[in-house]
């Protein structure tokens, strides 16, 4: 009898559904049909692909409300959220669609006259994708958009978190047209597949979203084949509300950067620096507004933040709140989980804090939002650079001069300067320093799946 991944509903701990596992030499056979199937969908035209992904596309929007349900079933996050992640997966579809057409050569001028020089752009092979669970089909179609888009196959190992949304979502490629073996998924744990991908010689790209430490692990055994890699790695986001800001509109950017899935994004803001002579609106305003955020099971109407993913993630939520209370942190709204039904954690607020607590050093993944004064800018810039992580940074001002001071100082990929939500797909995303290598979205997302080709030609 094969083994089975039990899928959990974080909201209920109860039991959400079953998958099948693969082994490794089921693995390996997906791979080689991968394989396989490449070496004619390579030759596919252009627009044919095109016209595939857009036929996907229409898929997904018929069956938008059964995969959105499938995500808050097996992530908890609220069903609103949820569809706004099937939304957002499906813009990555439609934009890679229309990039399809669009990966365009050159000519190079020589430096004789009886030499012409052509450069083109060629798909990769069989891509890798490792996924997670926070954004089951948004990661998924980021990867698989634009592989596909240039002509190469896909195969995807989801989260064992949350299978079940990835899984209909690829199944619906299918339906619109794709012959079966040119985008697959694999159930297995991360490590099992990790090593199959990594050791493989007919893959000719990983690509993963995940924990930095996971990453360093992939890179360094995709050294053995020469891997093509892109990692989104992991964050420590700062947000900075610096005295010219406009406080409501930081409160709202505040809210939509920490709360979404319950601050279970890598890009969710994590430290919060506010210039000393707006502490208090801030903290006032913020806090009544995170005072209102309803907690229950996603499924249900007005839910804004629904469980942690596991009792992993929620002890650890629950440690840095409390490391930050022994430690002289004033809770101002929150502060309480409870994980007798799922695993709920109140979305919480502490100020006073110190850049001994916990939660000012690591990534909590929970919502959790630590706040602590500044008094001068080069104060707060040097505390939101001072981490191994790059990925993501806010801050909140009027002044086009200290907008335009912090995005050059800042180092991080993704900036919202009076935004909250910085990403879509036509927009590159990705990180400095330990949170990754390589971009995803935009033409920059579409480049690493192909290959370069130069024809010098004597005439």
């Amino acid at each position: 009898m094969s083994e089975e991944i039990i899928v959990i509903n974080p909201a209920t701990q109860e039991e959400a559904g079953r998958v099948k596992k693969d082994s490794k030499e089921v693995i390996e056979e997906k791979i080689n049909t991968a394989h396989e199937k490449f070496q004619s969908f390579k030759k596919m035209n252009a627009q044919d692909r095109s016209d595939l992904l857009f036929k996907w596309a229409e898929k997904i929007e018929e069956n938008k409300q059964e995969i959105a349900k499938l995500v808050t079933l097996e992530g908890g996050k609220p069903l609103a959220e949820a569809i706004g992640e099937v939304d957002y997966a499906n813009s990555y579809i439609k934009y890679y669609a229309e990039e399809a057409k669009r990966i365009y050569g050159r000519t190079v001028p020589a430096n004789n006259d009886e030499t012409r020089i052509v450069v083109t752009r060629h798909p990769i092979g069989v891509v890798a994708a490792i996924t997670p669970w926070n954004f089951p089909v948004a990661m998924m179609a980021r990867k698989a958009a634009p592989a596909v888009a240039a002509g190469n196959t896909f195969i995807v190992k989801p989260a064992s978190a949350t299978p079940m949304s990835a899984a209909k979502f690829i199944d619906l490629a299918v339906e619109a047209g794709f012959d079966e073996g040119i985008i697959q998924y694999v159930n297995a744990s991360g490590r099992e597949a990790g090593e199959v991908f990594t050791q493989s010689d007919k893959i000719m790209k990983l690509t993963f979203t995940g924990s930095t430490e996971v990453g360093k692990q992939l890179m360094s055994d995709a050294v053995v084949t020469v891997k093509n890699v892109t990692m989104e790695l992991g964050g420590h986001a700062p947000l900075i509300v610096h005295s010219d800001a406009d406080i409501d509109k930081a409160v709202e950017g505040a809210l939509a950067s920490k709360f979404r899935n319950s601050g279970q994004t890598c890009v969710c803001a994590n430290r919060f620096y506010i210039h000393e002579d707006v502490l208090d609106e801030f903290t006032e305003k913020f806090t009544a507004e995170v005072k209102n955020l309803k907690v229950g099971n996603g499924m249900d109407d007005g839910v804004k933040i629904g469980p942690l993913i596991d009792e992993d993630g929620y002890n650890k939520v629950m440690k840095h709140i409390e490391d930050a209370v022994e430690k002289g942190g004033k809770v101002t709204a929150g502060g309480s989980g409870d994980k007798s039904g799922g695993y709920f954690v109140e979305p919480t607020v502490i100020t006073n804090v110190t850049d001994e607590m916990i939660c000012m050093s690591e990534e909590t993944f929970g919502p959790l939002a630590p706040i602590q004064s500044y008094s001068n800018l080069d104060e707060a810039i040097k505390k939101a650079n001072g981490t191994e992580y790059g990925l993501a940074a806010y801050y909140f001002t009027e002044s086009y001069k200290t907008g335009i001071r912090l995005t050059e100082e800042l180092d991080f990929g993704v900036l919202g300067w009076n935004n909250g939500a910085p990403s879509a797909a036509n927009i590159p995303f990705g990180g400095m320093k330990e949170s990754g290598v390589g971009r995803e979205g935009a033409p920059e997302g579409l480049e690493p799946y192909t290959e370069t080709k130069v024809t010098s030609i004597k005439i």
